[in-house]
């Protein structure tokens, strides 16, 4: 579905998911009889309303004059020069400058109007790093609603900042103190508040996991990063990139730069998990290249789990990142060798953010860092051809994340 500004009313074709909510073997809906329902009124909504000219220009034009579309595409020409491969161009996709600071405004704001499509009131969500909770509170904010933020209390710690901004938003966050008191367990509590209020509550997912229709939903939504980015790179250099690279966590910010360039087989699609301490060690979040497939949060996906099916605990810098699970249509585009999947450290990924901000002026968020870095060990493998065109998704800003880099640069 394209719902930006610069190809009015026009339908991105996909034939995935099909009518069970599938890609390939993955996704589907795993989830209690008492959430099919609002499943299915979701997925009706949503058909109706991508075929309705009038949602797609109130998002179109929210998306303009609200979040800033379309966002820069622009050349990092210092930052190219430490990869010391001849005739090499990088460019940023900058996610960052949306309004809230990173993509996660465009998912919000297209579940938000659909909220308010099917009558309902309130609005609730899970966060990790806080930009997806900062952007909710601040679509329900524009939108009058009431907002309920669950966020693990090991991350409302170490991401304070973004906990104000949603507090400030008019958002009750409620932390979450079972298991990890991460993001797995923030999706929970989630699904458990929103089991007992159907009537009157949206769940408003946050990345392209979970049961069905979600996947595909937040796929849609953002898939405005990279019909952007096509059309700007074409126009700043007359064809495609030779790569795209993004990080991933559950996946909304790799698929919505991936999707449009999926049957364009000249152009190398890489996503950049966390590592962590190193995959070797088991404290990481590689799901794609250290776990394995199962069910997980209303979907069939790749997850990091133990022998008897159990989900492990996970490990990264970046809060965004620190998730066991992934989309399904990551997993599917796994499988069939469509997109390579590469891993950075936390050490890796501090490294990308020092040599961006030193190099460019720009912070990128932690998550993004994991893509940067990655580029920089890339380069330094003699794996970069002479002359390629690569395009780094930057998902977010560094602002969240400067007390931690602070720390650890400083260590």
């Amino acid at each position: 579905m394209v719902i930006d500004h610069v190809t009015p009313g026009a339908l991105l074709s996909s034939t995935l998911p099909d009518e069970r909510g599938r890609f390939g073997e993955f996704g589907g809906r795993y989830v209690p009889e008492g959430l099919m329902a609002a499943l299915l009124e979701l997925e009706q909504t949503y058909a109706v309303a991508r075929a309705d000219a009038g949602f797609r220009d109130e998002l179109r034009e929210l998306l303009r004059s609200r979040v800033g579309r379309p966002t820069l595409l622009h050349q990092v020409p210092r930052f190219a020069e430490l990869l010391a491969v001849p005739g090499v161009r990088v460019y940023l996709k900058r996610e960052d400058m949306t309004h809230t600071g990173a993509h996660k405004i465009n998912n919000a704001l297209g579940q938000g109007l659909l909220a308010k499509r099917m009558g309902k009131t309130r609005i609730i969500a899970e966060t990790g790093a806080g930009q997806h909770g900062v952007a909710v509170a601040t679509v329900c904010a524009m939108l009058g609603m009431t907002c309920v933020i669950y966020m693990g209390a090991h991350d409302m710690h170490r991401q304070a900042s973004n906990v104000m901004r949603m507090t400030l938003l008019g958002a009750e966050v409620r932390p979450v103190e079972t298991g990890s008191r991460r993001l797995k367990e923030a999706i929970s509590e989630s699904v458990r508040d929103w089991v007992s209020n159907l009537d009157t509550t949206h769940y408003l997912f946050g990345t392209s996991a979970g049961p069905a229709p979600y996947p595909m939903i937040v796929r849609d939504l953002q898939t405005v990063i990279g019909r952007e980015t096509r059309l700007q790179i074409l126009k700043s250099e007359g064809r495609l990139p030779d790569y795209l690279v993004a990080c991933v966590g559950g996946g909304s910010n790799a698929i919505g730069l991936f999707h449009p360039f999926v049957d364009e087989p000249e152009v190398r699609l890489i996503g950049v998990e966390a590592a962590g301490l190193g995959v070797e060690t088991g404290v990481h979040a590689a799901t794609l290249n250290a776990g394995s497939p199962g069910e997980m949060d209303g979907a069939y996906s790749y997850l990091l789990q133990d022998d008897d099916g159990q989900v492990t605990p996970t490990h990264s810098i970046a809060a965004g990142l620190d998730y066991p699970g992934v989309g399904p249509e990551l997993s599917y585009l796994k499988d069939i060798g469509r997109v390579t999947y590469r891993t950075a450290t936390d050490a890796v990924a501090l490294r990308g953010l020092h040599a961006l901000t030193r190099t460019e002026g720009i912070i990128p968020a932690l998550e993004s860092a994991h893509a940067v870095g990655y580029v920089l060990e890339l380069a330094e493998r003699g794996d970069l051809p002479a002359d390629s065109i690569v395009v780094l998704g930057l998902s977010g800003r560094g602002d969240k994340d400067l007390a931690i880099a602070a720390e650890r640069l400083a260590g």
